[in-house]
């Protein structure tokens, strides 16, 4: 028999549904929204990523700070008051599933492309007890030796509880490989989570406010067997299976007040916003 797995992590959310945001709200509302934000295109780089357009970026609320950054292999909206992401997006294809290069990949490094006064440095993680924590991780750019080295530019970072980095939020990451490898295709978007109920722990000389929980939406858009999963994850210790933190797309639209995928079409939406079986992938 299948088993459903009700989101434990909604529940324990619950009292705080009503008073939560996903990014930290910009003092001065950027208007327009999205469709006024100001895109950055690297220098030389190919439109690698205009395949998200077919499913659209998230849509945020307007009074949220979003600076587009196209990357090689991912496309990010970056907060200047939080410096941090507001979630990050990419399409991972089953030919990109590959093992891990040799060599150390730890070039972490502050943004070029962002202003001086709206990036995080690596001053505010030197000695913070929190991880650098990729939101597109490396390992999901091992295709392509300028995408993977753009995963280590801080913009893609937020700090995250060390055993959460390199525990459960990895596995999620290794999942999300299986199933590129066996649907063909999938689209990642993820990105912290703040609570506006409580005042936020800071790290460094910028203050960088630490998320209370990270989400992650993952989406197989086929026709013919079309998925959905999302998860949420408290920024702590983890040391939980993946099953515990799984919510649906819908849930976790509701938390973090964003709506994503867009462009997909209400079958799909019908068909896999809905999903809270794990085993269904």
């Amino acid at each position: 028999m299948r088993k459903t797995f009700r989101t434990l992590t909604l529940f324990m959310f619950l009292p705080l549904l009503l008073s939560c945001c996903s990014c930290f709200n910009s003092k001065v509302a950027v208007a327009g929204g999205e469709d006024s934000v100001k895109v950055v295109e690297g220098e030389g780089r190919s439109a690698k990523w205009s395949t998200l357009e077919k499913v659209g970026y998230p849509k945020i609320p307007d009074s949220i700070a979003s600076q587009i950054l196209e990357r090689y292999c991912y496309t990010t909206s970056h907060n200047k008051r939080s410096r941090q992401p507001n979630w990050v997006m990419w399409r991972l294809d089953a030919n990109h599933v590959m093992k891990r290069k040799e060599g150390v990949w730890s070039d972490y490094r502050e943004d070029p492309e962002l202003d001086a006064e709206d990036r995080a440095t690596l001053a505010d993680y030197a000695s913070s007890g929190y991880d650098r924590g990729h939101m597109c991780p490396g390992g999901d750019c091992n295709w392509d030796d300028v995408g993977r080295d753009e995963t280590f530019v801080l913009s893609n970072m937020c700090p995250q509880h060390p055993q959460l980095n390199r525990g459960d939020w990895k596995e999620i990451e290794m999942a999300c490989r299986l199933w590129a490898e066996e649907y063909g295709s999938i689209y990642i978007v993820c990105g912290p989570i703040f609570f506006k109920s409580q005042a936020h722990e800071t790290i460094g000389p910028n203050q960088i406010p630490v998320p209370e929980a990270f989400f992650k939406v993952v989406l197989c858009p086929d026709p013919k067997r079309p998925r959905g999963i999302g998860f949420i994850c408290r920024n702590t210790e983890g040391n939980r299976k993946k099953d515990f933190y799984v919510n649906t797309i819908r849930q976790v639209e509701r938390v973090t007040g964003y709506k994503f995928f867009p462009k997909v079409s209400d079958s799909i939406k019908k068909a896999a916003f809905d999903m809270d079986d794990i085993n269904a992938w």
